[in-house]
């Protein structure tokens, strides 16, 4: 494979992507099978796209993006991980291979045990295996020795399920992929409205005037965003779009559907503004925004002019406006302009924008939620939304974008270290058995639990923590530490080899495959970014006869561990409605949850925030007075430079999932140990373009976290910080660096030293 730097021209989408779509299609082994999936993703009828949690435009023939058909195509492959391939490769042998070869392997046939004294993985009866789980969980001291992990791929049938094995064993130890990832969202978000979810709909995109893009890459990590994106801008509405990095995929797309656009030279912009704050500097940005607002609505109320402020929304349904004005007024101009690294003329743009659109929608993702103080930026954000009552009507409100197709729905069902009292009531009252009510473990105290001895057993419902959490070495030594681990999964991944002392691997069914029980066919369900439920029924012959589905597995591990306790779990996974039932018994918004589901596009589970019911102590809407971060660089070293590092996906990546060594828009071609830094930086620290580097992160641990072998890349990108791929950086991110309240890794804002490798060394 050709390693190159060669500049994109193109614009996202186009024909680029319809070539990397038919690529990786072809790739699968099963063009014909993967081409009738590609025609049923995200259709009525069909099956969820596993590649992201945007929603699903209705009447839409085809509604798949190319990050989508990857996804696709790396799941229902020809290629399996046999007992054979598991004799022919030790464990120590496969630890040395790359992510991207132990994906591609293809899906794993048939469950398998470690043999440590093989150092093989060995095949293992599914009756065996659950006996094995029954014996470790049964002989645990205290349940909360127990960690039971979920991917945001996983269903809510399943997560449901999964959540009530737990708690019937006795632990809220759910630790989940959300931890890592958008954690401060849900925190931020159910101190200000009541609610930590987004208060718009997908529909609401077509009536906002302005939408505001905080810290995002639609066109890698959820490209279907970009058809609402393109269709906002060519109505008119204006995009500002805010992040660290210059992404294509936010200034031009080419509609890979769109003839028009395929067969000419046109294209759709995509933002009117484009601001690269530094790292960490959005919250400042918007604090900006807000002191020039509040400073024009003073003029104009001075001249008897209508203000910019909804002050009729503001009195009923906010409180601490007073503390909050206080406090922006304290905030000098220099140290915004300072924090967010751009002038007072740039922030002045984006508060002209906001202040002349009707109806606006703020949009963020991880560029947002993987820092120390995002619970503060987002309640920043939230602050901006609220002065204008820019909440609760069509057109308007708070967007976070998931990212996993049903990270919203886990949540939702119950995969929640921390449930409130009323749910907790509601499980017991239906299931008429105690549940525990002390908080569990988050991934980060999970981790630790498991490294500290005190967490035996680890299984994961999916996922690859191995190489998706912080401080990659010593979430290696945790996982080992372990009596038993267990990874429910499709393909072969970096956590199968970092094993504890005995280890299961338990093959599962992918969402584009029949899942057929005993009482027939089954259906799933999921819960996209905007708050609707909708059915998800895989069309294509599962790759082997052994494996299960999800909902299966966790009713046969809960089965050998609890017998019929609290219920016949066996029975529940014969029919997934009978789970649906216990659903709409105990979760809000689930009433007659099997009839609903009926509904093409399924249904609206609601927003209490949009409907101005405010589930906060306070019964209103509450502003945050929170200063600025005295500092955004979280650590300094004497004599050195210190950059700013975070880590990010390539546009051939989904999480953990390596489809491809290629990164089209960035211009990275054949490789991922790359490192982007500005010109200015590189001038400084006498580099150039293909230098190796290796890169140190500074924590107060003491503890040595470094990667080498990394090659300089010049790119558009604020002075002072750089950004490289994860999970190769992964090691750089210490275990404790977390957002304040989130506990969310800061793998956003991580600071790092970079010297060049020593073999390069110029003496």
């Amino acid at each position: 494979m050709s390693k190159k730097i060669k500049p994109y021209q193109g614009a996202a989408g186009g024909w680029g992507a319809l070539a990397s779509t038919t690529r990786f299609v072809l790739g699968s082994k099963k063009p014909a099978a993967n081409i009738r999936n590609l025609l049923r993703a995200n259709q009525v009828k069909g099956f969820d796209c596993p590649g992201c949690a945007w929603g699903d435009e209705q009447g839409k023939h085809f509604s798949f993006c190319e990050n989508g058909a990857k996804a696709i195509s790396w799941e229902a492959t020809r290629h399996q991980v046999t007992p054979a391939f598991f004799r022919q490769h030790p464990v120590s042998q496969l630890r040395q291979q790359s992510d991207y070869f132990l994906e591609y392997q293809g899906r794993i046939e048939q469950p398998m045990y470690l043999n440590r004294e093989t150092d093989h993985y060995e095949p293992i009866s599914w009756h065996d295996a659950f006996a094995l789980i029954s014996q470790h969980l049964n002989r645990l001291e205290h349940p909360d020795q127990l960690e039971l992990y979920t991917s945001g791929r996983a269903s809510n049938e399943a997560a449901y399920l999964y959540q009530l094995f737990g708690r019937s064993v006795g632990t809220n130890n759910f630790p989940d992929c959300s931890n890592l990832c958008h954690e401060a969202s849900g925190v931020a978000l159910s101190r200000a409205i009541g609610v930590g979810k987004g208060t718009v709909t997908l529909q609401d995109f077509d009536r906002a005037d302005a939408i505001f893009v905080f810290g995002q890459n639609p066109g890698t990590n959820h490209p279907r965003m970009l058809h609402s994106l393109r269709n906002a801008s060519r109505r008119g509405a204006a995009i500002v779009s805010v992040n660290n990095l210059k992404e294509r995929g936010l200034e031009r797309f080419a509609d890979p559907q769109s003839p028009a656009e395929m067969l000419t030279t046109k294209d759709s912009t995509i933002s009117s503004l484009y601001l690269c704050p530094r790292l960490g500097g959005d919250m400042a940005l918007v604090r900006g925004m807000v002191k020039l607002l509040l400073e024009w609505d003073a003029e104009a109320t001075r001249r008897n002019e209508p203000g910019l402020l909804d002050r009729a929304f503001i009195a009923e349904h906010t409180q601490g406006l007073e503390d909050y004005i206080a406090i922006v007024a304290a905030t000098p101009w220099q140290q915004i302009e300072q924090q967010s690294g751009l002038s007072r003329n740039e922030i002045e743009q984006a508060a002209k924008v906001y202040a002349s659109a009707g109806r606006v929608i703020c949009t963020w993702a991880m560029g947002i939620t993987q820092h120390k103080h995002s619970v503060a930026t987002i309640r920043e954000i939230t602050n901006l939304q609220l002065l204008r009552g820019q909440l609760g009507k069509p057109g308007a409100g708070l967007c976070p974008v998931r990212g996993h197709s049903n990270v919203q729905g886990n949540r939702t069902v119950g995969i929640n270290e921390q449930p409130s009292s009323e749910f907790i009531d509601r499980l017991e009252a239906h299931f008429k058995t105690p549940m525990p009510r002390q908080p569990g473990h988050n991934a980060v105290a999970a981790i630790q639990a498991m490294l500290d001895g005190k967490s035996k057993v680890f299984i994961a419902l999916g996922g690859n923590i191995a190489a998706a959490a912080p401080d990659t070495h010593v979430t290696a030594e945790a996982l080992a530490n372990c009596d038993l681990t267990v990874q429910i999964s499709t393909k072969l991944n970096r956590s199968h080899l970092m094993a504890g002392r005995e280890a299961l691997i338990l093959p599962c069914l992918g969402r584009t495959e029949a899942d057929v029980q005993a009482g027939g066919p089954q259906f799933i369900t999921v819960e996209d970014s905007f708050s609707m439920v909708h059915a998800s029924q895989g069309v294509g012959k599962p790759n082997s006869p052994h494996q299960r589905s999800e909902t299966a597995i966790i009713a046969g591990m809960a089965q050998a561990t609890l017998g019929d306790k609290p219920v016949n779990w066996l029975d529940l996974a014969d029919d997934y409605n009978r789970i649906r039932e216990h659903i709409a018994a105990t979760l809000p918004g689930f009433e007659n949850v099997n009839e609903r589901l009926q509904q093409p596009g399924g249904f609206y589970l609601g927003n209490s925030a949009a409907d101005y019911h405010w589930q906060t102590a306070s019964g209103k809407a509450n502003f945050s007075a929170e200063a600025l971060p005295e500092q955004l660089l979280p650590a300094s070293a004497e004599g050195e430079p210190v950059s700013v590092l975070q880590t990010l996906r390539s546009h051939d990546q989904y999480n953990t999932t390596i489809y491809g060594m290629n990164d089209r828009y960035r211009g990275v071609y054949g490789q991922r140990m790359v490192l982007f830094m500005h010109t200015d930086e590189m001038r400084r620290r006498s580099l150039h373009e293909g230098d190796e580097v290796e890169i140190i992160s500074l924590w107060h641990d003491g503890a040595e976290r470094r990667v080498g072998g990394f090659k300089v890349v010049a790119y558009d990108i604020p002075d002072g910080n750089v950004a490289a791929y994860y999970p190769e950086t992964n090691p750089l991110v210490p275990l404790h660096s977390t957002g304040d309240d989130s506990h969310t890794p800061t793998s956003k804002s991580i600071a790092v030293l970079i010297r060049r490798q020593a073999s390069q060394r110029i003496v």
